[in-house]
């Protein structure tokens, strides 16, 4: 994200580290990185450098009306999870650090949600960015890996329901459209958001129902393997470091079919599924893959939507979102 969160202070990061981590603060320093959680550089008093992420957890709901509470918990477990396969050995994961009582995240401010990590040197990569043969290979190993975990580490993780995250308020801007309800005044874009999805209501229903027939296919296929996913498997949650790839960003790690993770990882030409597939021994369904393609579109159209739904500043990270609202929608009224 490209600033600080409203409502959350340096005075409520440095209590919150003091209290759960042990930790003494010397500085902090906001690294505009990624889109979704926010992050600062975090040294001590005693020189060492950690990386904190901050997630706003109304942003993190599944439904508008889903306690707080709930979303922490599945936070946890997520981290849990990943916290539990790096201590199987397996150092391709950067995993949250426990504070004093074993937990691996800590609400703040009421609405926020903050974690620990060790600060990681290396190359780190963005969104969208073309892979090369041994980026891509090192990715597919990673998430080989990742698959492999034992039970008793994956079911550490959230089960994935195949849920569109914040589908209702997609679902209320469609019916608000149909009904010519004004768009509430909740900031600067709520208009241009409310005329977007007006304007392409018809492609937005007819892929949300097309959706609904993937989820009722897949969940028929009686033989379908679940393992531990990632979640978001793209060059930016990786990094190159002197002793090897890491694979960073577990808040998204669920259980759930392997075509989770291989959706988005193919070049096109089949080869990375095919590996995958050499790989492990099991067999990826095309009708699962399609159904992550689609979630992945309609997820980041909801969310967006979302967003502008609620109370907002028209901001330069506002402006960056409704970019991306307008491209989504794009994408699926092609699909």
């Amino acid at each position: 994200m490209l600033t600080p969160p409203d409502g959350l202070t340096e005075h409520d990061l440095v209590g919150v580290l003091r209290r759960h981590w042990r930790i003494d603060v010397a500085g902090l320093h906001y690294a505009p990185l990624g889109w979704g959680s926010h992050h600062w550089v975090l040294t001590g008093r005693d020189g060492s450098a950690r990386f904190l992420t901050v997630d706003e957890l109304d942003a993190r709901r599944d439904r508008a009306a889903e306690p707080r509470d709930a979303v922490l918990a599945r936070l946890a477990s997520a981290f849990g999870a990943a916290r539990a396969l790096a201590d199987t050995g397996r150092e391709l994961v950067v995993a949250p650090a426990p504070g004093e009582d074993g937990s691996l995240v800590a609400p703040v401010a009421d609405r926020f949600a903050v974690a620990v990590y060790p600060f990681v040197e290396g190359e780190s990569f963005s969104w969208g960015q073309p892979m090369s043969t041994e980026h891509r290979a090192a990715l597919l190993d990673m998430v080989v890996e990742v698959h492999a975990a034992p039970a008793e580490v994956r079911d550490r993780a959230p089960v994935d329901d195949y849920a569109i995250q914040h589908r209702d308020a997609l679902e209320a801007a469609l019916h608000d459209g149909a009904e010519g309800a004004a768009a509430s005044p909740t900031g600067p874009y709520a208009a241009q958001v409310a005329r977007l999805v007006a304007d392409h209501a018809s492609a937005l229903r007819a892929a949300l129902t097309t959706y609904d027939d993937l989820v009722d296919r897949a969940r028929r296929r009686t033989e379908a393997a679940v393992v531990l996913t990632h979640g978001e498997p793209h060059p930016g949650n990786t990094m190159r470091t002197a002793d090897g790839w890491r694979l960073i960003d577990w808040d998204t790690a669920r259980v759930a079919p392997p075509e989770r993770d291989l959706w988005s990882m193919d070049p096109g030409d089949g080869s990375v599924h095919e590996a995958y597939v050499a790989a492990t021994g099991r067999q990826l369904s095309p009708t699962v893959l399609e159904l992550y393609r689609r979630r992945w579109d309609l997820s980041d159209v909801a969310v967006d939507v979302a967003r502008f739904r609620r109370p907002h500043r028209g901001d330069d990270e506002d402006a960056k979102a409704f970019g991306i609202l307008r491209g989504q929608v794009g994408a699926v009224a092609d699909a």
